[in-house]
């Protein structure tokens, strides 16, 4: 019986994982994130201070579902992530689930490209996705 049961389970968890992970929450027109600080093409020295911008929407923690609200992520020396997916949570997609505008950050020194990318209350992008435009930014 409970091999019966357990293969009716994961079955059931494969049938609907699929629909749960396609599943984004709509992003409204005009929605705009961006970098209040560095400027794309700034020399900056470590710490660096990051302070996100966002438009036509709010910033609600991770966890909090509400409409038109996410928080944001900070995409340091990667592309962006499957926009239909959580976004991955390491070195180079740092989440800001408490809800946080600004961070500072250790870089080293060289050369190095960030992007914002706003992810709803399990950390998926919105759909259409909420991001920033990829900054260059030169620690010294």
């Amino acid at each position: 019986m409970s091999r019966i049961y357990i293969t009716l389970i994961s079955l059931l968890s494969l049938v609907l994982l699929p629909v749960y992970a396609q599943t984004q929450n709509p992003s409204p027109q005009g929605a705009e994130l961006y970098f209040i600080t560095p400027d794309d093409g700034a020399t900056v020295t470590s710490p660096v201070t990051v302070k996100f911008g966002l438009k036509n929407m709010g910033v609600a923690p991770a966890g909090i579902n509400v409409e038109n609200t996410g928080h944001h992520h900070l995409l340091i020396d990667t592309g962006l992530p499957a926009l239909n997916q959580p976004i991955p949570a390491d070195d180079k997609h740092v989440h800001f689930g408490k809800g946080q505008t600004e961070a500072t950050l250790d870089l080293a020194p060289g050369t190095h490209t960030l992007q914002l990318l706003l992810g709803d209350h399990l950390h998926t992008p919105h759909n259409p996705p909420v991001m920033s435009k990829s900054i260059t930014i030169t620690v010294k």
